[in-house]
């Protein structure tokens, strides 16, 4: 028996020794596979776990009015974040993150609870100090990273203009869209090496990011701020459906300010319709009416055709081919001088003063006042307005265009035609960046429209408008000469032809007349109770004009009346 069991235990001994043989054998096997074959695979795979190459995001520049003033700036703000695979109880996390963060703790249930992500966002871009209270809880899986948050201190002031950049800091709108190249900088980034619990432990290499430039614009909060306020209160009273205004130095073309009603807060600006955020002065065309007389006149005087004292028989309407053209209130037949066509804003006058020019003339000073294709302001989605081509006009386009119907403009570009008349027949190219960082401010393009004779002509002209019982005596400003030009034009209508109910008032003019500081044009969308330019415009004309008077120090130039 004892041999027997001798001889058991031997075959047992050598089938284990076989065992381990074969295993030492796999294993070495394996060894060679590994450290041999899958060496360098498996290195890289390694390598790929433990480090990481983290983007480092850059600050975006600040964007200042021109007297230093904080229009756009990065504010520090906390990011909260959640690896759902860490998280046991998804619920109960949702509601203390929710409760500290001040947000609804529902949608955030659904994201704790998708195990199939290793990383989701909680609330982005929140208060550091609830994203800290959280923090101080410690709860597994949920983290927090520090990251830069898009601010605008004077909240509406100048929202139109300065646009928005989104949680990512990217431009979206406005001149922050215009100027993302310059604003948004440089990212760097590092490549680091990370423990099994996802610490740094070495930082491998490092190249810094390189802060957006500053900007700064033309614009004064002050006076932008004061543009807005009127123009809310001018679209409040009259039930108007927006409003613009822009208020603008003639000799440089810097835009001092350029506001839109309705208007929105740039903090909130996902909060509001698109279309409330869209920057009117710029992008939107109507047709001006009767403050596109001027280009007529300016023609006449300028061909040699007539002088300001030349008179007209006029009576109250005419035909022109199929259409008939009559004045805004009934009248006899009356003789004119073409300074009282302008003040009395006579379309009959008109259209026969642009007869003498006939249609080649006409076009010819359109395109000379830049109507047609854009002024070059540095801001996105300028349009170049609505101008019928030769080849288009039919018989009685000579009736309707020299009195501003059958051709669109944009603001700045009515605003543009009457500063050129300002600067003593010279155009100046219309800006909102004065200067980019430390570079030297910005050299505008400029052009002679008229003569430096005809544009002194054409100031005493407007002047008639506001001085003489013309159409916009209510923009005149104590102690200061005030030249200028109202404008009431129809909209066109959908179905065809014009509305009958829907007007677009406006003034543009400057002051002070005999040595122009500023051109203010104000434009009102679909006024009710009045459509007139003198009555709903040219108050806002002189409201704005006034403060921005007494806020630069402009001397008057006109005798106070007693």
């Amino acid at each position: 028996m004892s041999k027997r069991r001798g001889q058991a235990v031997d075959r047992r001994i050598r089938l284990l020794l076989a065992v381990l043989t074969l295993a030492f054998l796999a294993t070495l096997g394996r060894a060679v596979w590994v450290q041999g074959v899958r060496a360098e695979p498996l290195a890289r795979l390694a390598q790929g776990q433990q480090r990481e190459h983290v983007d480092l995001p850059a600050g975006r520049g600040t964007i200042y009015d021109r007297t230093g003033s904080l229009l756009a700036l990065g504010e520090r703000a906390t990011t909260v974040y959640a690896n759902p695979k860490q998280i046991t109880d998804p619920r109960a996390v949702a509601r203390v993150v929710a409760g500290d963060l001040g947000i609804d703790a529902d949608p955030l249930v659904g994201r704790l609870s998708d195990r199939s992500r290793g990383f989701v966002y909680v609330a982005r871009q929140t208060d550091p100090d609830r994203a800290a209270r959280l923090a101080k809880r410690g709860l597994d899986g949920i983290g927090t990273y520090t990251e830069e948050r898009r601010s605008y201190p004077q909240r509406s002031v100048g929202a139109h203009v300065l646009g928005y950049a989104g949680v990512d800091n990217r431009g979206l709108a406005g001149l922050e869209r215009k100027l993302d190249g310059v604003l948004a900088g440089r990212a760097g980034s590092e490549t680091v090496v990370r423990d099994p619990f996802g610490r740094v432990i070495e930082v491998l290499s490092r190249e810094p990011e390189q802060k957006g430039r500053d900007v700064y614009l033309t614009l004064d909060h002050t006076i932008q701020a004061q543009a807005e306020s009127v123009l809310h209160e001018t679209v409040q009273k009259w039930g108007a459906k927006a409003a613009s205004a822009i208020v603008l130095d003639p000799e440089t073309g810097e835009v001092l300010a350029m506001a839109v009603a309705p208007g929105f807060d740039a903090n909130r600006f996902g909060r509001v319709p698109v279309d409330r955020t869209r920057n009117r002065a710029v992008t939107d065309v109507y047709e001006p009416g009767s403050t596109f007389k001027l280009v007529t006149v300016a023609g006449v005087l300028s061909e040699g055709l007539a002088s300001p004292s030349t008179t007209y028989t006029l009576p109250y309407s005419i035909h022109v081919a199929d259409r008939v053209i009559h004045d805004s209130h009934p009248r006899g037949t009356e003789q004119m001088s073409v300074s009282q066509i302008l003040s009395h804003s006579s379309n009959v006058g008109t259209v026969t003063l642009a007869s003498q020019l006939g249609k080649d003339g006409i076009q010819r000073w359109i395109h000379r006042f830049g109507f047609g294709r854009r002024t070059g302001i540095d801001f996105p989605g300028e349009s170049s307005g609505i101008v019928l081509k030769s080849e288009h006009w039919s018989g009685s386009t000579i009736g309707n265009v020299p009195i501003g119907q059958g051709i669109g403009v944009t603001p700045i570009q009515m605003a543009s035609a009457y500063a050129a008349i300002a600067n003593e027949g010279v155009l100046v190219q219309p800006h909102l960046v004065s200067r980019v960082g430390a570079e030297t401010e910005v050299a505008p393009k400029r052009r002679r429209v008229v003569t430096e004779g005809v544009a002194a002509t054409l100031k005493t002209l407007l002047r008639g408008v506001v001085d003489e019982g013309g159409t916009g005596t209510a923009a005149a400003i104590p102690g200061y000469y005030v030249a200028g030009k109202t404008g009431t034009a129809q909209k066109p209508d959908p179905a065809g032809g014009y509305s009958a109910t829907r007007y677009v008032a406006s003034f543009v003019g400057f002051v002070p007349a005999t040595k122009p500081r500023l051109v203010v044009l104000v434009n009102v969308d679909e006024p009710r109770g009045s459509i007139w330019g003198g009555v709903v415009a040219a108050p806002a004309f002189q409201q704005i004009s006034r403060f921005a008077l007494q806020y630069l120090e402009i001397p008057p130039d006109a005798p106070l009346q007693p």
